[in-house]
């Protein structure tokens, strides 16, 4: 697995790992933790090192490669172009290049609603245009098509990308959650707002076309998101075909309401700043989850906001 020292790919190491698998991380815990590989074993590189991680790879000989190692922040996007087209597809195409060298026909891959832009009709299905915004969406579709095309040219190749909405919460044992040394998730900023880590919590934008002016987006749970891995790959382990899914619940929740969920759940009635939007953000982004659900048998069991909310404060209050 490809940066399964960071927050999702931590969680979907676990997953695997209490599922039966054994992982092997591959990290260069640039954002990632060395603390946070739980279980398997973890060989710290950079997929720009070609030869280690060709040298790993011939070691381990893994049936499949997850790759969840990239840039994910879109603001950042905006002003370091160039950082996400080297990491996020670049770097995709050398583990690829490796995978077909040693013979590992089975990759799931971490997506994006990024690569959506501002979609024409919410909820979005996974048919709608790719019309990216932001140079992480846009580093995300290249990604993507690589794939599909290798996909459909090289037999024994098989990949499922799965398309995130706004991933959040934390393990229900608490033994992992977020832990970027600076975050930008709204529910994690709020969380530690209301610690007394931050002054205050600056809502980016008031002014997009929505229902009390905020950004809406789909929150899903990191737990149900390492879930949903796991069905893709026993899919794909199965024979079963490549494609692309939404990882969502196909509800929508406002920055205002994100807020309110937090105070009501820490009893904190922290500061909140409204300011500009922040640029490459779309207004809404909500999946349309049928397919996931039907293609992949994916049952969500940590789907309200208020759930996903009070996992993540009892991570924060852990640590």
């Amino acid at each position: 697995m490809t940066g399964g020292a960071g927050y999702i790919g931590s969680h979907v190491v676990l997953a695997l790992a209490e599922a039966g698998y054994h992982v092997l991380t591959f990290d260069n815990l640039s954002t990632g933790n060395r603390w946070a590989v739980l279980k398997g074993d973890l060989v710290v590189g950079d997929l720009a090192d070609h030869e280690l991680f060709r040298r790993t790879v011939r070691r381990f000989k893994p049936d499949a490669v997850m790759h969840f190692a990239a840039s994910i922040e879109v603001g950042e996007s905006v002003e370091l172009p160039l950082k996400y087209y080297f990491n996020n597809t670049v770097n995709l195409l050398n583990t690829v290049k490796v995978m077909m060298g040693e013979s590992v026909g089975v990759m799931i891959f971490s997506s994006t609603a990024a690569v959506y832009g501002t979609p024409e009709k919410v909820p979005v299905r996974e048919d709608a245009p790719l019309a990216p915004i932001n140079p992480y969406g846009a580093s995300k579709v290249m990604s993507e098509r690589i794939l599909a095309d290798l996909d459909r040219a090289e037999e024994g190749f098989g990949c499922i990308s799965m398309r995130y909405f706004n991933v959040a919460g934390a393990d229900p044992g608490k033994r992992l959650g977020q832990a970027y040394k600076n975050p930008t998730h709204l529910i994690t900023r709020a969380l530690k707002t209301a610690r007394g880590e931050y002054e205050k919590l600056q809502v980016l934008g008031t002014d997009y076309p929505t229902s009390d002016g905020t950004g809406v987006r789909d929150y899903i749970h990191v737990t149900d998101l390492s879930e949903a891995h796991i069905r893709a790959l026993e899919h794909l382990l199965a024979g079963g075909a490549g494609g692309v899914v939404n990882c969502g619940y196909g509800e929508g929740f406002s920055v205002r309401d994100v807020v309110n969920t937090v105070k009501k759940v820490t009893g904190i009635d922290f500061k909140v700043e409204e300011t500009d939007r922040r640029a490459g953000d779309p207004p809404e982004l909500v999946a349309d989850n049928a397919l996931i659900r039907e293609w992949l048998s994916w049952e969500p069991r940590y789907g309200d906001l208020e759930t996903i909310v009070r996992t993540a404060w009892e991570w924060e209050k852990s640590r």
